[in-house]
């Protein structure tokens, strides 16, 4: 059996091992480019008051760690502070992200292949790190490959599922939510996120910020909103994320995608990219990055 002393290290180069070696991490066109670039992981304890908060906030059907692990493990006794939630984020590619910055309406071909190939991916990472901790010895569960993973309605928020892999990740000290409800994180907000339970010890990743919304510069300095300006579908505005004019518009997207592309899927994520947060936290200790570093960044009239 794996030391639980050592299991961080361990379980972040299993993470970073098959992203790098597997063959399936790919967007699957004509030269096979990788759907993913390095990932970055975190950890944290399954007893975090955050997560009962969120679920407080939420509502009552939103899961916190010991409630999904229960529910695939319902004879194992076990607690709370026993379990460590395990996230990690996969950054899109420079060129995905450089052909994506251009659109305005429609996703790039290689967008719409990372929602379908790279997710695709990103569920056999799920299902990786499970049989790795299970061929250990450690019991886990990936809550969104289960079958009791669903979207429900929350009466705060619309629109919810009852495990959030970009609440996980905020949880675990990899990022804060952005003006559309994005993921900021070190490696920026064009991302996919993924997450296990597990029944194992592991010290949680230190959160360097102290609220929610501590890397987006609307909310720190009240100057960018570019992420309005990217939504073809007017879902962004100062007030947040209307989910439903999003949700619809992605639905529209579906022929586009399959016109264009060949594949069946949705994709859309405009405002993921061409804003400054795209590939990095753009604050410094939750002020406003220097102008020299804003220039760096992709701008878009």
């Amino acid at each position: 059996m794996q030391q639980s002393g050592s299991a961080a290290g361990w379980i972040e180069m299993s993470i970073k091992r098959f992203c790098s070696e597997s063959t399936e991490n790919s967007l699957k066109n004509g030269s096979r480019e990788r759907a993913w670039g390095e990932p970055i992981v975190g950890f944290s304890k399954g007893d975090d008051p955050l997560y009962l908060q969120i679920s407080e906030n939420i509502g009552p059907f939103y899961l916190t760690p010991m409630n999904a692990f229960n529910r695939v493990f319902p004879d194992v006794k076990t607690s709370p502070d026993a379990l460590t939630v395990i996230s990690w984020i996969l950054p899109q590619t420079s060129e995905t992200k450089r052909d994506h910055r251009k659109e305005r309406t429609y996703p790039s071909e290689r967008w719409a292949r990372s929602r379908l190939f790279g997710e695709d991916f990103n569920s056999k990472l799920r299902r990786e790190v499970v049989m790795t901790l299970k061929n250990s010895g450690f019991n886990s569960v990936a809550p969104v490959e289960t079958p009791f993973w669903s979207l429900q309605t929350s009466d705060r928020y619309g629109l919810c599922s009852n495990w959030s892999e970009r609440h996980a990740a905020y949880v675990s000290g990899l990022g804060t939510f952005g003006l559309c409800d994005g993921l900021i994180t070190p490696v920026g907000k064009a991302i996919r996120s993924g997450s296990v339970i597990a029944q194992i010890t592991v010290e949680p990743t230190i959160r360097p910020y102290t609220d929610h919304h501590q890397y987006c510069l609307f909310f720190t300095s009240g100057k960018c909103g570019k992420c309005i300006r990217r939504c073809p579908a007017g879902a962004v505005t100062e007030k947040g994320h209307d989910k439903v004019k999003c949700y619809a518009y992605l639905q529209e997207t579906l022929k586009y995608v399959k016109n264009s592309f060949g594949i069946e899927t949705y994709a859309c994520g405009l405002c993921q990219t061409g804003v400054p947060c795209e590939s990095i936290i753009p604050t410094d200790n939750g002020k406003r990055i220097t102008e020299a570093d804003a220039a760096k960044q992709p701008e878009v009239s």
